[in-house]
């Protein structure tokens, strides 16, 4: 019974995020709002957020962020290669690491 509430809240969360994505032109509260319920959605069935969604939410101000809305996204290649995604709401920066794929040896 527990994998079905959170199978049930998976599914849950994937159509707020995906309502909040399609609407945030138009209305960007009543997409925040999605979000936040999607947000509450996923802590009262204690499952975690799906990595392409935490990444569409500032860590900082838990505001909905979307690439050219209300997001600056770059790569940057200091030290190790990452991307950083600059909250135009908030102006925290969030760096997310990219690993190179490592070769197989013959």
């Amino acid at each position: 019974m527990d994998s079905a509430i959170k199978r049930i809240a998976l599914q849950r969360i994937r159509t707020l995020f995906s309502l909040a994505g399609e609407i945030i032109h138009d209305d960007p509260v009543l997409a925040q709002r999605y979000v936040d319920v999607a947000r509450k959605v996923a802590m009262a069935a204690r499952v975690r957020l799906p990595r392409e969604y935490r990444r569409q939410v500032c860590r900082y101000c838990k505001s909905f962020i979307l690439p050219g809305v209300n997001c600056r996204v770059r790569i940057k290649q200091r030290r190790e290669s990452h991307v950083v995604i600059t909250c135009l709401n908030c102006g925290k920066q969030m760096r997310i690491p990219l690993r190179r794929r490592e070769r197989s040896k013959p």
